[in-house]
This record gives structure tokens, sequence and C-alpha cells, in this order.
């Protein structure tokens, strides 16, 4: 089975993690969010999530895909967790997929994952700093060699279609969609 990482830090833009992981889950795929810390995560706009295990317990399992969710604090702390650089460098080195949407593009960079590669991301999220190197884009999402990234809370139901599609395909992307009732 296709599994997938959501670290949740505090902070984290819920609209985005909770879209992610719906969406994912309903195409089949087992996902798990992982908190930095083990209990409940306040989000960025007042919500309590409660993460299915602590970081801490998943640090050394194999993911299909980690995927960042955005948010401010949240990504500012997804980037300060030396673990999660850690998860990030070594799912990427291995071939599989790192994607972040919004802020979190930000992670990839400090993680060395977006040097060269075209990225999108929330406007004025990423430093200057956090730029250098990288082919920066305003599409909705881009893909760029197992890394893919999007906007923000806005695209996060076609960024979480679009990570479908990389991971089981197109036909179970439109199957979920379909039961979305998007048209």
């Amino acid at each position: 089975m296709t599994r997938v990482l959501v670290p949740l830090a505090p902070g984290f833009e819920e609209l985005e993690a909770v879209s992610i992981t719906n969406i994912l889950r309903r195409a089949g795929i087992e996902v798990l969010t992982a908190g930095l810390e083990p209990g409940p995560v306040r989000a960025s706009r007042g919500t309590v999530v409660i993460p299915d295990v602590p970081l801490e317990q998943v640090m050394h399992d194999d993911f299909d895909m980690v995927v960042l969710p955005g948010g401010l604090p949240g990504a500012d702390n997804l980037r300060d967790d030396p673990r999660v650089l850690h998860i990030l460098r070594r799912t990427h080195a291995s071939g599989r997929w790192v994607g972040a949407i919004c802020a979190a593009p930000k992670v990839l960079a400090v993680a060395g994952l977006l040097a060269g590669r075209r990225a999108t991301h929330y406007p004025g999220a990423l430093s200057a700093e956090e730029l250098a190197g990288v082919k920066d884009s305003d599409a909705a999402i881009e893909l760029d060699d197992r890394v893919i990234t999007s906007r923000g809370p806005g695209t996060a139901m076609d960024f979480a279609l679009a990570l479908v599609e990389l991971l089981v395909g197109r036909a179970k992307r439109d199957e979920v969609e379909q039961g979305l009732v998007r048209r």
C-alpha cells in the first residue's frame, strides 16, 4: 500500500493539512499525520488536531511521499526541526516524492531540495536566501524531479488531487474528484 507522511507542526494551515489527508485517504492511500511532539497540535486558525502518531515514532519508516502543509508559524516550526529535514532528504535521496504547499516550500529549500528546480509557494513566504537557486514560479502547482509544490490554501484541493495522480494514477484521481462533485 502507498504510504504518505504529513508532519504537523504548531501553526500549520488546517485547510491544507486536512485537504491533503482527506483526499489521499479517499484514494485508498495510507496517510499518517505525525506531530512534532506527542499530543494535540494547534493549527494557525486555532483548530486543534490530534495527529495519528508522534514524529519520533515514524522517524525511521519509509514513505512513498512526505508532504508538508504550510501556514505560519507551522512552516517555520517544520523548517527548524532537524528530524523533518532528515526525513525529507532521506525520502528524496531514495527516489521518492516530497511535497510542500503555501509557506512550506521554505522547508524544502532549507533541506537543499529546491536548488535548480522550479517551485511555487505562497507569495512572500520565502526569503531571498531561501529562494537562491530556485526557479521561482507563480503557477498553482509545480512538479520538478520528484518535488511538488503548490501556492496556498486556495490550491489545496487541486494539490491533493495532483498528489493522488502522482501516487496511484489518473484513473484514481478522476474517481476521487468525481466523488467530490467539484463540477
